[in-house]
């Protein structure tokens, strides 16, 4: 690993090294509840060591304070924090810990009392949360989408029916993909299915859209040419969670759409070559997108790593990959640059493996929800009169609607 990379990952290494350090505390007491099979606990100098479930999890004595469930510290009805955080005493103890009927009692100084269910601790250990995902997904190739057989939602039922909704995210979250089918081809009813499940995230390129291939933009999407897999908008610093294609009209050949997971890939290069996956999940990397047409002025920049993985667990959470609005590599030295472009070609090459493609032809009445933090798209070049609308719809609010289905995402 070279010295800039070695700079660039030392934040994360000091992280994982306190988290991996064995604390030099003394044993302090031992309770045992009432019931052994129940809990037992430790009293350390900087935490409190649970045994629950034949499992050991630790929590630090602030963190316990500060994640109070009482009705002082805690609203229960807003599900927001009462407790000021600061001011907590940095070094502040329990001074009485008990285990009763599957609950941790402590009496912290001054008299306050707070009360835990000890499931709801394991829930929220570090020590469980390291080993969990965040959300469940089936990393595919063709093959394997095919083969899962995904029927796509029905227009009328999908807006009328929350089963059907819950159907269909269940599907996009596992898959990043999911179509609906026998929407009217217009631009209004699109919009209207889009608002099932998300928000509209207008962007310079409006609220939803709609075009063809005459160059109004400039885009090469706005064109008859094919399109390499790619994530869209990686030059926005958190690049949209999800794209909707329906295609309106097409009057001549050519135009299948192109689908790729790229987690899929980007895994087999974390099996393979775990060092060109930490080296494409830690390099930040920029994108641009400059525009200077007589009805269209931007310049806009995302900085971040082709992959973004959640630190405690290393799941995959953002995908960031366009070769056409990669900008200039400047920022990082070049005895780093030749061996970020060899972990790119890797991933490249696993991107492009003809068993990785999935091809669409989409017609008047599919529309297609994309994962644009997670699956790529493309299409072929074609010939005639293509219309196409759609849209961005915010993360955040397709993830909202799945977990208020108690999905988990």
């Amino acid at each position: 690993m070279s010295g800039m990379l070695s700079r660039i990952l030392r934040p994360a290494l000091l992280l994982s090294a306190v988290r991996n350090k064995k604390p030099q505390w003394r044993h302090e007491t031992l309770v045992r509840a009432s019931s052994a099979s129940e809990a037992s606990i430790r009293s350390l100098k900087d935490c409190l060591e649970v045994n629950y479930g034949g499992t050991p999890i630790r929590f630090n004595y602030v963190w316990l304070r500060d994640h109070c469930r009482s009705e002082a510290s805690y609203n229960s009805s807003t599900n927001q924090r009462n407790l000021d955080t600061a001011s907590i005493d940095l070094s502040i103890r329990p001074e009485n810990t008990t285990v009763q009927d599957g609950h941790l009692v402590l009496t912290w100084p001054g008299g306050h009392v707070s009360k835990y269910s000890l499931s709801w601790l394991a829930e929220n250990s570090y020590e469980e949360n390291k080993q969990s995902t965040i959300q469940p997904r089936i990393l595919w190739n063709s093959d394997t989408y095919k083969n899962a057989n995904i029927p796509s939602a029905k227009w009328e039922s999908f807006m009328s029916c929350d089963d059907e909704v819950k159907k269909f995210l269940q599907g996009y979250l596992l898959y990043g993909i999911a179509f609906v089918d026998d929407v009217p081809a217009t631009v209004e009813a699109t919009e209207k299915v889009t608002q099932r499940v998300s928000l509209i995230r207008e962007t310079t390129y409006g609220r939803m859209w709609c075009f063809t291939s005459d160059f109004s933009r400039g885009d090469t999407a706005y064109s008859k040419l094919g399109l390499d897999r790619h994530t869209d908008t990686s030059y926005f610093q958190e690049p949209c969670g999800i794209q909707v294609f329906h295609c309106l009209k097409h009057e001549g050949t050519g135009g299948r759409t192109l689908l790729v997971d790229g987690f899929y890939a980007a895994e087999k290069v974390r099996q393979q070559s775990p060092e060109n996956f930490e080296l494409l999940s830690k390099v930040p990397i920029r994108h641009e997108y400059i525009e200077k047409s007589e009805n269209h002025r931007n310049h806009m920049t995302g900085i971040g790593p082709v992959l973004n993985v959640y630190p405690w667990n290393d799941e995959m959470y953002l995908f960031r990959y366009n070769n056409y609005d990669r900008s200039v590599i400047n920022t990082v030295p070049h005895d780093l640059v030749r061996q970020w472009y060899i972990a790119h070609r890797e991933l490249t090459n696993e991107l492009r493996r003809p068993e990785n493609e999935l091809w669409v032809k989409l017609t008047p009445g599919k529309v297609i929800f994309i994962d644009n933090w997670r699956v790529m798209h493309g299409r072929d070049s074609f010939t005639g009169l293509r219309q196409l609308c759609g849209c961005y719809l915010t993360r955040d609010d397709i993830l909202s609607s799945a977990r208020v289905f108690g999905l988990q995402a």
